[in-house]
């Protein structure tokens, strides 16, 4: 998929703007713990440890994570050099976000049968 057009991206660059992210690892931890993160997302090429550190954290809280794009699209799209996880603040946007991922993840999976959603660079 290419960058430009991806919706996912494009809503957090959006929550970005609206100050409705939160970025980096002790940051994102801080949010889940103190119950204001409503969607964690954790980059693809992120550390086996981080994808799993989050996993668990978003499973024992309850919070919904997905693990998405690449460490470099995650930081460019919220106007920083790159990170490897973030959480979006707000129910509505996060809300927006998880609907954009269902349809690309429904999208993938008639085209190939992919379950888990990863960004595909063209």
């Amino acid at each position: 998929m290419n960058l430009k057009s991806d919706k996912v991206l494009s809503t957090l660059s959006i929550a970005a703007k609206a100050g409705k992210i939160v970025s980096g690892e002790l940051s994102v931890e801080k949010a889940v713990k103190t119950g204001s993160a409503m969607l964690v997302i954790v980059a693809d090429d992120a550390s086996y440890r981080t994808k799993k550190r989050f996993t668990d954290m978003c499973t024992y809280y309850d919070v919904p994570v997905c693990i998405y794009s690449d460490k470099e699209s995650l930081g460019h799209f919220i106007g920083k050099e790159f990170r490897a996880s973030l959480c979006v603040v707000d129910e509505g946007l996060a809300a927006s976000v998880m609907k954009k991922l269902a349809v690309q993840n429904e999208l993938k999976q008639n085209n190939g049968g992919i379950v888990d959603v990863k960004n595909e660079n063209s």
